[in-house]
């Protein structure tokens, strides 16, 4: 399994493992069109301190996550999906994802990553929380963070206390 930074060659198969997991793992009736997003991931994610990664396991997408930089040394946490068969703490390609994204973000000195997610998600809540994420009010959110529809639960991870691995002064 191998981490890798996106590109366009990927676009296809990150579209299908997103949709997948949405539509038959969720049930949710979203679509690509929902997401005008998959279709310009450089210009939405690659952007300032943002960015975005796809796991790979002998070159098949098997994982994603994304990082919108919204300013102040803050990202947003977006697209983190895994494929079934790869979920898990044994695999850890969830862990090794967000791992990759922390160590982007304190090489650039962010200091606070946002998500927001759906209540329904509760694998997802106890993988934030187990990785350092603490649920927060909407009301403490950075203006710059854009809530997505459907949305009513909301983390804060501040970098220095993720895994207490990255330390460093600008984020205390």
């Amino acid at each position: 399994m191998q981490i890798n930074t996106y590109q366009p060659k990927y676009q296809t198969p990150v579209v299908q493992l997103i949709l997948q997991i949405q539509r038959e793992e969720f049930g949710s009736p979203i679509t690509l069109d929902d997401q005008p997003d998959l279709l310009n991931i450089p210009t939405v994610y690659q952007q300032g301190d943002g960015n975005f990664w796809v796991a790979l396991d002998s070159g098949q997408v098997i994982g994603t996550i994304a990082a919108i930089d919204i300013g102040n040394h803050q990202l947003a946490l977006r697209k983190i999906f895994v494929a079934a068969p790869y979920r898990g703490k044994s695999i850890g390609v969830g862990n090794q994802l967000l791992d990759t994204l922390c160590s982007w973000a304190t090489e650039r000195k962010v200091c606070e990553i946002y998500l927001g997610t759906i209540e329904a998600f509760k694998a997802a809540h106890r993988f934030y929380e187990k990785n350092g994420f603490r649920q927060i009010n909407k009301v403490d959110l950075p203006a710059t963070f854009r809530i997505m529809q459907g949305d009513t639960l909301f983390y804060r991870l501040v970098i220095s206390t993720y895994k207490h691995l990255f330390q460093h002064s600008e984020c205390r």
